[in-house]
């Protein structure tokens, strides 16, 4: 029953990242198209923005489809680890999209461009709804992964209000700077939430503890264990953004069973959402 619903879970979330992208595809041409059509940089520049969150869900996707195949000989944990990468390339494209956004910021404010407003107001009005609608897929998603993912749609929500709200402006008389000093500030919001999932998904890139666990606290439940003499060179680390692993060794008072002590503190590890455990006693 546990693997049937997990089955069934991962099936859900590869139908979400297909549905995203698909959506997507079809309006980033659509956007391309009228910004080209206008002549409106800002419509250019999300068009960008959205197309790097397109590939950085192609990428998401790619890693569920390869964490899903078997172990082997060679990749004895499978593949598992490839989520926690796309979760690091989805943050590092994200990175590049906000430094796309200032760019376009700084040449908007510099080199000022007349355009149709209100053709951007209604494409950027459908940016809304779209982005809104593929940020939905992954809002209750709390694998690193989909959060990642979440933050992408949720930035191009944003991004897409900037447009509007500066095309907005600019039909009521508004200067054209205001567009871009919108869309700047966004960027700020933008690299603020991407820099603290960035930190998390680099520590697991590089085999260290998960920031929920506390390895203080792992040793402090261990040594309670009645029997335990002594834990020492406890190793914690990320097999993918949903499981973790560990290993350790502990020393045993004299005439205590092994078997039962290596049970009791299996069980204490499962409190830190570890699901591989070896131990070894001596």
């Amino acid at each position: 029953m546990h693997n049937h619903d997990h089955h069934d879970h991962h099936l859900q979330v590869n139908n979400k990242f297909l549905w995203g992208i698909l959506l997507n595809i079809v309006f980033v041409c659509v956007e391309f198209f009228y910004g080209w059509k206008v002549n409106s940089i800002s419509l250019k520049a999300d068009a960008w923005h959205n197309l790097s969150d397109v590939l950085g869900l192609i990428i998401s996707w790619f890693a569920f489809f390869m964490a899903s195949k078997s172990p082997t000989k060679t990749y004895t944990y499978g593949y598992s680890k490839g989520t926690i990468l796309a979760s690091l390339a989805n943050c590092i494209i994200l990175f590049w999209a906000v430094g796309e956004m200032f760019s376009d910021a700084y040449l908007r404010i510099k080199i000022p461009t007349k355009i149709d407003s209100e053709i951007v107001v209604g494409i950027a009005g459908l940016g809304i709804l779209i982005n809104t609608l593929t940020a939905l897929l992954f809002f209750k998603e709390k694998e690193l992964n989909n959060r990642a993912a979440f933050l992408h749609m949720a930035a191009d929500v944003l991004v897409s209000l900037a447009v509007l709200v500066g095309g907005v402006f600019i039909i009521y008389g508004g200067p054209s700077c205001i567009d871009p000093l919108i869309g700047a500030l966004i960027g700020v919001v933008i690299l603020y939430g991407t820099w603290n999932l960035f930190r998390k998904t680099l520590r697991l890139s590089l085999d260290g503890v998960p920031y929920e666990i506390s390895i203080d606290e792992m040793y402090l439940r261990i040594e309670q264990i009645e029997g335990v003499l002594e834990v020492k060179n406890v190793h914690v680390w990320a097999i993918s953004t949903t499981r973790n692993a560990c290993t350790l060794e502990v020393k045993l008072k004299n005439n205590s069973d092994s078997l039962l002590i290596k049970e009791s503190i299996k069980e204490e590890i499962k409190h830190f959402r570890i699901q591989h455990t070896t131990i070894e006693t001596y």
